[in-house]
């Protein structure tokens, strides 16, 4: 009885959870035009078909006439060109309002002179005074914490290897899924980000909504004496969706951009970030299913028993989810948008 209340719980919470990522950031970019001269581009979450009350607090010294925004289908725009004499280095660049939120913001400087400078701005940091670089570590530490928080808002990534932990339930061979995984997602992270890689990024947000649809059935149709492809070979599996969820990853470190001088630190520290956050899901998954079966073993049996509701509740609560995404992302094509 304790299993069935607990998986009806999860299936009511995961559709009203079932945006693939979180609320989107904002993004604040300050390019640098001709000396003294900067084109700012600002874009605001969509709160309620409003954007959120955010400003872009520019350095003081920058004569600044923001237009009023408008919306491009996701997020709010605006666009416009300020001039800040003296330049821009020490100053202080403020996102007003985000100490108010639960979202951040990422802030890109694009100087004519040095390097691309990218920061995360955050409730608890709504503030920047802009270096004239960072350093080697700063930007390690910076791409690492990028690619963490990405990891633990993408619902969808999550979601796909939460239902991978359902179905290998070997140590041994989940290792095996969750390393092919890392693998396979590196890979086309890193060709994708070098360009040698480029495929648009809404058939592969379907898709990946997609592969989750498949561990869901997976799941669903499990028989000890017939095991699933999932099941019978987990890291194949694992590495043939890790090379589209790689894409995936791709698509929100293209808007973040990367760092002329030093690309290939930034790619590995976002990658070492999006690892850490799911490792740190796994543990935190697995730690939890042992706090339970201690104290609810007939839970924990439940879980390995592929016929009862307890699983099969988790498997359509999961398919339920991902096809909503599925709907979702593929109504979203360009096509039907027109």
């Amino acid at each position: 009885m304790i299993a069935r209340v607990l998986l009806l719980v999860i299936a009511l919470v995961l559709p009203i959870t079932a945006n693939s990522h979180a609320l989107d950031p904002g993004y604040l970019s300050l390019s640098e035009q001709e000396s003294d001269n900067w084109q700012i581009f600002f874009r605001k979450p969509d709160v309620q078909n409003a954007p959120m009350a955010l400003s872009a607090g520019l350095p003081n010294n920058c004569v600044s006439n923001p237009p009023k925004d408008t919306f491009d289908g996701k997020a709010w725009i605006s666009s416009w060109t300020v001039n800040c004499p003296g330049g821009i280095t020490g100053q202080t660049v403020t996102i007003e309002g985000l100490q108010y939120t639960q979202t951040d913001t990422l802030l890109r400087v694009l100087p004519l002179m040095g390097l691309p400078l990218t920061k995360r701005l955050t409730a608890q940091e709504h503030q920047f005074a802009i270096p004239e670089t960072f350093s080697s570590l700063q930007v390690f530490w910076n791409y690492l914490t990028l690619g963490f928080d990405h990891i633990l808002e993408g619902l969808d990534h999550l979601l796909f290897v939460f239902a991978l932990l359902v179905l290998v339930q070997t140590p041994r061979r989940l290792f095996g899924a969750v390393t092919a995984f890392t693998l396979a997602h590196s890979i086309t992270l890193g060709l994708a980000s070098f360009g040698l890689l480029n495929i648009p990024g809404p058939p592969v947000e379907a898709v990946i909504a997609l592969s989750i649809t498949f561990l869901a059935l997976e799941i669903l149709k499990q028989d000890p004496g017939k095991p699933t492809l999932t099941q019978r070979a987990p890291w194949v599996v694992a590495f043939s969706f890790g090379l589209l969820h790689g894409l995936g990853f791709a698509g929100a470190l293209s808007e973040i951009g990367l760092p002329d001088g030093d690309i290939p630190l930034a790619l590995l520290a976002f990658n070492v970030g999006v690892e850490l956050g799911q490792l740190s899901f796994v543990t935190v998954v697995l730690a939890a299913y042992y706090i339970v079966s201690k104290i609810l073993p007939q839970l924990s049996g439940a879980y390995r028993d592929p016929y009862s509701v307890a699983t099969k509740s988790m498997g359509y609560a999961i398919g339920f989810v991902s096809l909503y995404w599925l709907m979702q992302r593929v109504v979203g094509f360009p096509i039907f948008a027109t």
